[in-house]
């Protein structure tokens, strides 16, 4: 096989050529390699001529007006088949409709797949002396490829009458075992019905294809008496290829019958329950819940995963839930769709299994405080599905169910000392409106020396509205840990202080806060009404302008000002425009970012997706470099040019640069390295090409592989994956002058 490689960047795309192995029912990989780079391949296809003809995109990814077409050939004096090479040629272009039957006949073993196809093709035309003619090749012919192609021309001509598919069941018994997979196939396509019994013993052939492809056709005919040869072939197998496998469930599943697969509930063979699982879930039956008592915790889940995931067998979710109530099980991917499905089903039995759930002190905290968490959603849960995702409405329930099922049950949790457990049924407090423990949670605020717990409590009390709520946010912006202040910054939207008292909370917060703080801080100010906030951010914007704010919460200064729609105030973030931040330029986004939340756009972002070009530590694309120095080589202003404009630097190795000399002359190859003196390119020589700078009068970069990110992610996006970036050092330094 050739497989083209296309990576935007000639240095790095490849041409490889690769071939495979028999394994089981499938391949594996056998060799590759790489015989053709350089050049930015966009497709590949073999001429007439027998040469392989390649489109060249030259370079980068964004659309241009030009392009090369390259033809890849051996040399004259290693082309030893340049007499076959000039017959395929010939036959490439000549009428096959004018041949007599017997020199197509001949043509299905020519050694180019093309001429044989072409050949086949014009047989299965001629439904009568065609048919005959490859009806006699089955069983006349030695040559494996005439035969093959021969069951493929009967096939297409029994497309339209399937009694002509009558010659492939001999095959069925052939001592070629691809004769007898490749015959197996066509009378399964066909669904030719007369095969069905005689299929049945391939599925014990030795042959892993033979056995992959009857199989399929079993299921194709939907023959009901291959159940138990089926069932047998998966036990058989024993989970050693997962081909025969799949083709057997697949088969199953095509047949449709669930009872004999229900009934494989209480079979000692951990496979055959395994599979009866697989096809249930295809079949959609909501009987799969027998199997949630099995013994084994690995199908369990897999029974838990057929019913919740995907579309779901809602019939089954009820069953799923109950599986909270078995105090054996421990697999987190179960536990979770048990959760999730008990709050799905919304009943007073599912609610009551959830509460017990989350109180049972054998379950691990995380798995307790994911209960807790979906019971906080209980009277309206997300409309997208707790663990894969997927959309599956809204729910809306009406009255306080969750209120007095729980209500018993709050002093428990409270006196749990699992942060889990208390930032769980914190949430939960704070969801249903329950302020009758409002007392109970300002001592956990007081005493708990978790700083999570700590903060959440603090957002709970907000929402509950604390009668003391002053006397918390005090105290919570003089706590040691900086995520427990900023938390209370975030009370003071709910205070409705008069503008007099808020200088004396702000002031301190942009002296000797935390940047979070200080982020939070402006957030909260822009929800201000304008008459109380207008002041303070009037000063703030003085100060910025002045350089008396640190530059992290610039972006956050703009984002609040405008928040207040106030025009007046809007207009006076000229001056930071004036003071060289400007939202144009992106300044705003080299500081104050989030490291996590940058590690994260790096990694997950589906927009910028930096992973698939780029890694780090190893782990990533190889497209554009390496990362793990990057802020050795650049500087945080560097980066943001390197992310706004990616095409205004070249990293060597990853961008062709095109240069005109003085003396007219134009150079293009790939930048492996700029000096002091002079620019290294790679080009078609062997050698690389050494260039003074002296003799360049103009020097093109080529448009670069990376997309501007300044079009494609938030400013705040922006500014956490600056942060990010500008830590990957390594302690060893790189070269000057490279660059992302």
């Amino acid at each position: 096989f050739f497989l083209v490689e296309f990576v935007g960047d000639p240095s790095r795309s490849n041409i490889w050529s690769f071939d495979l192995k028999p394994k089981g029912a499938s391949f594996e990989l056998n060799s590759d390699e790489s015989i053709l780079s350089g050049v930015l391949p966009t497709g590949i296809d073999f001429g007439p001529d027998g040469a392989l003809y390649l489109a060249d995109w030259v370079n980068g990814w964004g659309s241009k007006d030009y392009g090369r077409v390259w033809k890849l050939d051996v040399t004259e004096d290693s082309n030893d088949l340049a007499e076959e090479r000039l017959e395929t040629q010939r036959l490439m272009t000549h009428n096959y409709e004018d041949d007599k039957t017997k020199d197509l006949v001949k043509l299905l073993g020519y050694g180019d797949m093309r001429i044989r196809q072409k050949a086949q093709f014009e047989l299965a035309k001629r439904t009568f002396w065609g048919y005959r003619a490859l009806e006699k090749v089955l069983t006349e012919e030695e040559n494996q490829l005439a035969r093959i192609h021969a069951i493929w021309g009967i096939g297409q001509i029994a497309a339209k009458d399937k009694d002509d598919a009558k010659p492939l069941l001999k095959l069925l018994n052939d001592n070629d075992p691809e004769i007898i997979a490749q015959s197996a196939k066509v009378l399964g396509d066909l669904r030719y019905e007369k095969a069905a019994d005689s299929l049945i013993p391939l599925t014990t052939h030795e042959n892993d294809r033979v056995k992959f492809f009857a199989a399929q056709a079993l299921g194709r005919l939907k023959y009901e008496n291959a159940i138990e040869p089926l069932l047998a072939m998966i036990k058989a197998n024993n989970d050693q290829d997962l081909y025969l496998r799949h083709a057997a469930v697949l088969a199953l599943a095509r047949i449709g019958n669930a009872t004999p697969l229900l009934a494989l509930a209480d079979n000692e063979n951990r496979s055959l329950r395994l599979a009866a699982v697989l096809v249930l879930r295809k079949l959609q039956d909501p009987k799969i819940s027998i199997f949630l008592t099995d013994k084994d915790e690995y199908i369990v889940t897999e029974t838990a995963r057929a019913i919740n995931d995907d579309l779901s067998i809602e019939g089954a979710l009820p069953a799923l839930a109950s599986v909270l109530n078995n105090e054996s099980f421990t697999s987190e991917p179960l536990l979770r769709r048990a959760i999730n499905a008990a709050l799905r089903v919304g009943g007073d039995k599912e609610l009551d299994m959830l509460i017990n759930f989350a109180k049972r002190s054998s379950v691990a905290n995380n798995l307790r405080g994911e209960a807790l968490a979906a019971l906080g959603t209980w009277n309206n849960p997300s409309v997208l599905d707790r663990v894969d995702g997927r959309y599956r409405g809204e729910i809306v329930r009406e009255g306080s169910q969750l209120e007095d099922k729980i209500k018993n049950d709050i002093p428990i949790f409270l006196r749990d000392r699992s942060p889990e457990i208390l930032i769980g049924i914190s949430k939960t407090l704070g969801t249903i409106g329950i302020n009758s423990y409002n007392n109970e949670l300002y001592t956990i605020f007081r005493t708990n020396r978790s700083p999570e717990v700590r903060a959440s409590v603090l957002n709970t009390l907000g929402q509950l509205n604390f009668d003391k709520i002053e006397t918390v946010m005090a105290s919570g912006m003089q706590d040691k840990n900086k995520e427990v202040r900023t938390a209370a910054v975030g009370l003071l939207g709910q205070l409705n202080l008069p503008k007099e008292k808020l200088p004396a909370i702000v002031g301190p917060i942009f002296k000797r806060g935390s940047l979070p703080e200080q982020q939070r801080m402006l957030n909260v100010l822009g929800d201000l009404p304008i008459e109380n906030s207008n002041a303070i951010l009037a000063s703030l914007i003085d100060k910025a302008s002045n350089d008396q704010l640190d530059n992290g919460i610039i972006l956050d200064l703009m984002e609040s000002v405008e928040a207040t729609e106030n025009p007046q105030l809007i207009a006076q973030l000229d001056k930071l425009k004036n003071s060289g931040y400007s939202a144009d330029s992106f300044q705003e986004t080299l500081h104050g970012g989030n490291w996590w939340a940058g590690r994260s756009v790096f990694n997950n972002n589906p927009t910028a997706q930096c992973v698939r070009c780029h890694a780090v530590g190893g782990s990533g694309g190889e497209v554009g470099p390496a990362l793990d120095n990057i802020a050795n080589i650049l500087s945080r202003k560097e980066l943001l040019e390197a992310l706004i404009e990616p095409s205004k630097r070249l990293a060597p190795g990853y961008g062709t640069v095109t240069l005109t000399l003085k003396d007219g002359q134009k150079v293009q190859g790939v930048l492996i390295e700029e000096r002091s003196n002079d620019i290294l390119l790679r080009t078609s020589e062997a050698e690389p090409l050494e260039i003074p700078l002296g003799r360049i009068a103009k020097r093109e970069n080529s448009m670069s592989a990376m997309p501007a990110m300044g079009r494609m992610i938030t400013r705040r996006e922006l500014r956490d994956l600056i942060e990010y970036l500008g830590t990957l050092k390594n302690q060893k330094k790189e070269v000057a002058g490279e660059s992302i």
